[in-house]
């Protein structure tokens, strides 16, 4: 299964809250389900494989992974020595272009993702254009040079879509993101119950 393109309110809809790393956009005014019963406001009853999947593919969703790229980081997280959720939870929110976006220097991942492919994002000084490359503790996410001028970059940097996290220290003059600490569990911006996602993996791999 390939990244997800599709209409991003809809998925919202699906899931009942908000993914902010998928989008800005706010299911306020079309909070019912998609779908032709949906508009009568009921969410049909999960059963626990559909639970453990509707987990798995919030998680996927907003993280912005393709299935296989998904897979990757079950299989990194089961081999840790930590607890497999919570590791698997610091991998997806250690990559670069989450960072970038939580840093506040783009309104989304996708949107981080594109500055990333684009070359506008170093690492300890270093251009890194690749979007899954894992920060690590005292490595600092910035811009180069002349991306510092861009306007959407500074309009989003002004008004972030989330409050940056306690493991990104940023430098509002330098314009830099040092993480100082892996992610904490309460670090996570949305709701997700990662264990059901290791119990849905668990028969796979």
């Amino acid at each position: 299964m390939s990244r997800y393109t599709g209409p991003r309110l809809k998925v919202l809809r699906r899931f009942g809250q908000q993914l902010p790393g998928l989008t800005r956009l706010s299911m306020t005014k079309r909070p019912t389900p998609p779908g032709q019963h949906g508009k009568q406001g009921h969410r049909r009853k999960l059963s626990d494989y559909g639970l453990r999947l509707a987990e798995k593919q919030k998680l996927r969703l907003n993280y912005g992974l393709s299935e296989k790229q998904f897979r990757l980081y079950i299989k990194r997280a089961t081999s840790s020595k930590i607890d497999t959720g919570l590791r698997l939870l610091q991998l997806l929110e250690s990559r670069l272009d989450n960072v970038v976006f939580r840093a506040g220097y783009a309104p989304t991942i996708p949107a981080a993702r594109q500055l990333v492919n684009h070359g506008h994002i170093t690492v300890n000084g270093r251009k890194v254009d690749i979007p899954s490359f894992q920060v690590t503790a005292d490595d600092v996410v910035g811009l180069r040079e002349k991306s510092k001028k861009i306007a959407v970059i500074n309009e989003s940097i002004a008004t972030p879509t989330l409050i940056r996290p306690a493991y990104l220290n940023w430098d509002a003059d330098k314009l830099t993101a040092k993480m100082t600490n892996s992610p904490d569990r309460e670090d996570i911006p949305l709701e997700v119950q990662e264990n059901l996602i290791i119990e849905f993996y668990s028969q796979m791999i």
